[in-house]
């Protein structure tokens, strides 16, 4: 295992564009979720917004460089041919997937971790200044900890569910196509959803709307799945997408 950790992450290292997409991970979900919190102010006594989800919004961004990076990880090989190497070099399929996702994942929360801490502090600054409380705002307490924890989870899981797609459909632009169109399109559907008992079934099979209720800090009776539970519903769709793509790798010729 560590040889296939070793020439993944050297592959994984050397590809173009990685050190860029890791980059705009930070920046454009560090941008978004700053220009979400200098339009929202709270100047009521009991403020109908959710200081976290406001702070961390451009992990919503963000997820799709992830993803990008993700497919990229492997579908580039598909294109190229270099899949036959990679295989031949190392016969075991299964393990060729594992450390892909295993230095994919490392990156992701390397990369998430400074997104989310440095979204987190920005929209503390200027939410301060928009006339939300420090009690609602604090870093150290235990849903906006939850939160922030969560929300590099979330950012690991959508690599590993866009790893499995990629895997799955080999294509680049396919794969990115199916996976942004999960994350993205479910909460339309929903909104189009003409009964009520369906648009929360729809919620709560969504990976996106599951998966983001872990950054939820206020309100949470009124959500349909707890914080925890809807970040587990994203990692069945994970598992499910790479247990999918690690048969396929396995059954099908390179």
């Amino acid at each position: 295992m560590t040889q296939h950790l070793y020439a993944e992450w050297t592959k994984l290292r050397t590809l173009p564009g990685t050190g860029r997409l890791l980059l705009a991970l930070v920046m454009l979900t560090v941008a978004v979720s700053v220009a979400a919190a200098a339009v929202v102010s709270c100047t009521l006594s009991v403020c109908g917004y959710d200081p976290a989800k406001i702070s961390l919004f451009g992990i919503q961004a963000g997820q799709a460089v992830v993803a990008i990076l993700a497919v990229a990880a492997i579908s580039g090989e598909f294109s190229t041919g270099m899949i036959r190497t990679t295989l031949a070099a190392m016969p075991g399929r299964i393990g060729v997937l594992a450390a892909k996702a295993v230095i994919l994942t490392g990156l992701t929360l390397a990369a998430g971790s400074v997104a989310v801490l440095a979204s987190a502090l920005a929209g503390q600054r200027i939410l301060l200044d928009n006339g939300f409380t420090p009690e609602s705002l604090a870093l150290t307490s235990g849903p906006m900890l939850r939160a922030a924890f969560g929300s590099v989870l979330y950012l690991a899981l959508i690599a590993l569910f866009s790893l499995g797609i990629a895997t799955a459909v080999r294509d680049s632009a396919t794969a990115i196509g199916v996976v942004l169109g999960l994350l993205y399109l479910f909460p339309a559907i929903i909104l189009m959803a003409p009964d009520a008992d369906v648009a929360e079934l729809l919620w709560q099979i969504s990976p996106m709307n599951a998966g983001l209720a872990v950054q939820a800090t206020t309100h949470l009776s009124s959500l349909p799945l707890s914080p925890w539970a809807g970040l587990g519903v994203l990692a069945a769709w994970a598992t499910a997408a790479l247990l999918c793509g690690g048969l396929l790798l396995r059954a099908r010729d390179a």
